[in-house]
């Protein structure tokens, strides 16, 4: 949802939905300047050019998945579920582009399908179509089967920052 909020027109929706705008805003700004995320980018950027950050962001999301019960009780499955449920529960607050996708998202669940590598493979197809094919993200899926340890590994460490990051960011949004 936030990704599709630009600018200050977050400030038209209630105050839990700014501050989590503000808080997803904050993460995606400390991604893309993290050392460790940007090594990764780094694996893929002479084949992939600019569009290495968006392919790392969705390996990560696959390695998040795939590790889910490392970093939450409640399995994937069932959180997966309960957040489509609060999506179609607040259906009249999405961005138009959320509500249009929302429906495939739902359908083809997303979000537990990230923990497989075909799951990967369709978001990265997926994206290519929207680039015009000239991202070519659809052969991404070769070098996250070649460097897998790499990037899981590389991943591991930058979650474990994240996870501080945000908590700390929680607390600071709280505050104002």
């Amino acid at each position: 949802m936030a990704d599709s909020i630009k600018g200050k027109k977050y400030q038209k929706y209630p105050e839990d939905i700014q501050k989590g705008i503000i808080l997803h805003r904050a993460i995606d700004y400390y991604t893309d300047t993290h050392p460790i995320f940007k090594q990764s980018t780094q694996r893929l950027f002479s084949g992939y050019s600019h569009y290495s950050g968006i392919i790392v962001d969705i390996f990560y999301d696959h390695f998040l998945a795939a590790n889910w019960e490392q970093y939450s009780k409640v399995p994937l499955e069932d959180y997966s579920l309960d957040f489509y449920k609060l999506l179609e529960d607040n259906f009249e607050v999405l961005p138009p582009k959320v509500k249009s996708f929302l429906p495939y998202m739902i359908n083809d669940n997303w979000l537990l399908s990230y923990s497989e590598i075909d799951g990967i493979e369709k978001v990265l197809s997926g994206m290519n179509r929207r680039t015009g094919r000239k991202s070519n993200m659809n052969l991404a899926v070769k070098e996250l089967n070649e460097y897998y340890s790499e990037f899981e590994n590389e991943f591991k460490i930058f979650f474990e920052d994240v996870i501080k990051f945000s908590a700390a960011k929680i607390e600071e949004i709280e505050i104002l």
